[in-house]
């Protein structure tokens, strides 16, 4: 199997700059690596992108990620992308119609920090898109792989949650 994941930031990526004090989000893949390493069966392409916390992110920012999906090779796609705006972006890719399976995901945690819920939210986009699923737009988080338009973030307690 073929993979694009086009990382663009995100809570997902972020680490600890001792100097300034505060988590930041790089323009590396080093999070992303520790996971791919131990996927044996993938042909990975992974595109770095963007590299902001999704709160930073503008139209112009949606749109390059839009571009990125549109003129990857490949129809299987991982967007890695800040929790707090993944429905924007998933949102303007949706109703762009693209033809590929397009799976958004994140981390309400630094994989820095705790490497399980970025993880498990990452394996579990890559095996959905390992499954015989149609395309469409979706979102990959806390056990579910559901219509990006259907989960949603609830601040109140810090899950995503599928909403009716």
């Amino acid at each position: 199997m073929k993979v694009t994941i086009i990382n663009t930031g995100g809570t997902f990526n972020k680490r600890y700059n001792p100097i300034k004090g505060q988590l930041e989000v790089p323009s590396d893949n080093i999070a992303l690596d520790k996971i791919v390493a131990s996927c044996h069966n993938v042909d990975f392409e992974i595109i770095n992108i963007i590299s902001k916390d999704s709160l930073d992110m503008t139209d112009e920012d949606r749109q390059i990620i839009c571009d990125a999906v549109k003129y990857s090779k490949n129809e299987n796609i991982i967007i890695i992308h800040g929790t707090d705006t993944v429905h924007l972006t998933s949102a303007l890719i949706k109703k762009q119609n693209i033809a590929k399976k397009i799976v958004f995901t994140g981390a309400m945690v630094p994989m820095s920090i705790d490497t399980v819920e970025a993880t498990m939210n990452f394996s579990q986009a890559l095996g959905f898109l390992s499954a015989n699923v149609e395309n469409g737009t979706y979102t990959s988080m806390h056990g579910v792989v559901v219509d990006s338009s259907k989960l949603v973030k609830n601040r109140e307690i810090g899950q995503f949650l599928i909403q009716n």
